[in-house]
């Protein structure tokens, strides 16, 4: 295979939802992944949000969370206040907090979730992170980015039950969307 499976779920005494994150090192493609597997499910409601570049004169400046939902909220901004940072970034927990609710609402129920990403910046705030475990708690099939690295939330969630975990890498990101699509086929 041209994917590397990193972990093939774990056991669990109740039905876990399917979860299959994405890691890999920042650039390499893995919104890219998550926006066109998002563009070839077009007769399925999605929940669950995409995280976009903010950027001004050819320079990044901060990110958008946009839901496929509707919503969208800026993340984090260089001028954003810096009490809550993550490099040069000031991040808005609130504005999580608030797509967080929207995004990955099990109501009204999406077909599949799609939550790009769950990193240093997301895991800031609790709602994000209890929404994203009721989620996994339930019947929803999740397909996620993850950072590569971290503590914590981060790495409890790699570890959970029923997750898959691939590599997206510079060889596999341009057959990654058709090998995550078949991995939906096959939990319908």
């Amino acid at each position: 295979m041209s994917y590397k499976d990193l972990t093939s779920g774990h056991g669990n005494e109740h039905e876990a939802a399917p979860v299959l994150w994405l890691t890999g090192i920042p650039g390499v493609g893995k919104t890219t992944v998550i926006q066109r597997v998002a563009k070839s499910l077009p007769n399925h409601s999605l929940g669950g949000f995409c995280t976009a570049e903010i950027r001004h004169k050819g320079i990044r400046q901060g990110f958008r969370l946009e839901g496929f939902r509707g919503s969208s909220a800026v993340m984090a901004h260089v001028d954003f206040p810096k009490r809550f940072r993550v490099g040069r970034y000031g991040v808005d927990i609130g504005a999580i907090d608030e797509l967080s609710r929207t995004a990955l609402s099990r109501e009204p129920p999406a077909d599949i979730y799609l939550v790009d990403e769950v990193g240093k910046m997301e895991c800031m705030s609790t709602r994000f992170i209890d929404a994203l475990r009721e989620l996994l708690d339930g019947p929803c099939t999740i397909v996620g980015t993850i950072a590569r690295s971290g503590s914590g939330p981060i790495a409890d969630l790699k570890r959970w039950p029923g997750s898959t975990l691939w590599e997206v890498t510079r060889d596999n990101r341009e057959e990654m969307p058709a090998r995550v699509l078949a991995w939906l086929r096959c939990k319908d």
